[in-house]
């Protein structure tokens, strides 16, 4: 039972993480209806800066402060060289971003070398939680995610900009005619997809494996969580990925991980049989 309790706990955790980077995908598609193959590797350059803050400062915290600011320059100049030019062309985003994802992922380890790394947690700490001698620092990304994707919705919904994000996502003829600069819009959007993702991964760091291919392994999830939250809906997405997650925790105490991504994929087929545009599709704003 211990166990069913640590792997279900573990996998709220992680469905909080994928869902901060699971929200920059959405954006990136809902707004420039952009399939985003490379979104994985997005995470992985948060992680691959955080190892490298840390081990040039010695500082963890110092890439909280860094490496999403980092994330969004990056993204802006990616959106401006790759993006741009296709924009409104979703077949080709495929093939764009997946020589995207080829570049990150082979720039990474020709820079920092294909050894992977472990991060140490900032928090070595535990406290006693449901019977289990639970980890400080994952209750510390749980919390960090859900102020980040607070922080998220109320920029959406409290700023001149997250205004401005929402209209032209909605009706862009419109939003330009109004004088909103839908260009910069866009730039802006993918910039914040791309901090999104690197945020998740300096907060996923100490819980993962800091290697060139760790967004491989995260872009299926990102995007069953889309899918299944209904593709543009981003309280449905947010949602998706917790309940994914702690579905695939539960089954991994009683399975093996590999048993247990299968049975997630089987999740989604059942659930898009019976909701064929996601769970929360009918709730899109």
């Amino acid at each position: 039972m211990e166990l069913v309790i640590a792997l279900g706990m573990n996998g709220i955790v992680w469905g909080l993480i994928i869902a901060l980077i699971a929200l920059g995908l959405s954006i990136i598609f809902g707004l420039l209806d952009i399939i985003n193959i490379a979104h994985g590797d997005f995470f992985m350059v948060g992680t691959v800066l955080a190892w490298f803050v840390f081990d040039t400062t010695g500082n963890y915290w110092l890439a909280f402060a860094i490496v999403p600011i980092l994330g969004f320059a990056i993204g802006a100049v990616i959106e401006y060289t790759v993006i741009q030019p296709i924009k409104n062309a979703a077949a080709l985003s495929i093939v764009a971003t997946f020589g995207l994802s080829i570049i990150l992922q082979e720039s990474v380890r020709a820079t920092f070398g294909a050894t992977p790394a472990r991060l140490t947690a900032p928090i070595e700490e535990t406290v006693p939680l449901f019977g289990l001698e639970y980890e400080v620092y994952r209750l510390f990304a749980a919390l960090l995610s859900i102020a980040a994707i607070g922080c998220f919705f109320l920029f959406l919904h409290r700023t001149k900009l997250g205004t401005w994000m929402r209209a032209v996502r909605f009706d862009p003829e419109t939003a330009t005619a109004m004088g909103i600069p839908a260009r910069r819009v866009y730039m802006v959007t993918f910039a914040i997809g791309f901090a999104m993702a690197s945020l998740g991964g300096v907060v996923a760091g100490p819980i993962t494996t800091v290697d060139f291919q760790a967004g491989v392994d995260i872009l299926p999830f990102c995007f069953m969580a889309v899918i299944i939250g209904g593709l543009g809906n981003l309280e449905g997405t947010v949602a998706a990925a917790v309940m994914l997650a702690f579905f695939e925790g539960v089954m991994a105490s009683f399975t093996d991980p590999t048993l247990a991504r299968i049975g997630s994929l089987c999740l989604m087929s059942a659930v898009l049989l019976v909701r064929p545009h996601g769970i929360f599709s009918g709730s899109t704003r």
